[in-house]
C-alpha cells in the first residue's frame, strides 16, 4: 500500500507540466540569484547579512526613495518587527518577504534594477 502510493507521488513528481506563463522575465540576469553577504549594524549592532542580489537591489531603491542608506532600512524593520511581533527567528527571511511585499505593494522604482 506504502509502496504504490510512494510510486503514484513518483510518477506526478516526474510529469511534464505545460507552463503557460514563463516564469522567466525577458533578459532574465541569473546573477540576481547570487547570494550576497553584507556587514550590516542593525540597531548599532555589527551583523553580517546574506541575501540574494536582487534583494540588495530592493533594499537600495527602498532607501533611495525614503533618503536613507539601506543599513537605516534594515534598522527600522528590525526596531519595527521587535516593537510589532515581539521579534523574527530568521531576520533573512523576514527582508525578502518585506522586499517581495513591497513590490507587490505597486511601489516599484524605476532604481530598484530588479
Amino acid at each position: 500500500m506504502v509502496l504504490r502510493s510512494a510510486e503514484r507521488e513518483l510518477k506526478l513528481l516526474h510529469r511534464e507540466v505545460e507552463i503557460r506563463h514563463d516564469p522567466f522575465v525577458e533578459d532574465f540576469n541569473m546573477t540576481l540569484a547570487q547570494p550576497h553577504s553584507k556587514s550590516v549594524r542593525l540597531n548599532g549592532l555589527a551583523t553580517c547579512l546574506r541575501l540574494e542580489k536582487v534583494y540588495w537591489n530592493i533594499l537600495s531603491g527602498i532607501a533611495s526613495s525614503n533618503d536613507c542608506s539601506v543599513n537605516a532600512v534594515l534598522s527600522y524593520i528590525d526596531r519595527e518587527v521587535h516593537l510589532r511581533y515581539g521579534g523574527v527567528k530568521n531576520f533573512s527571511g523576514l527582508i525578502r518577504v518585506v522586499c517581495v511585499a513591497h513590490l507587490l505593494k505597486g511601489d516599484c522604482l524605476e532604481n530598484s534594477h530588479v
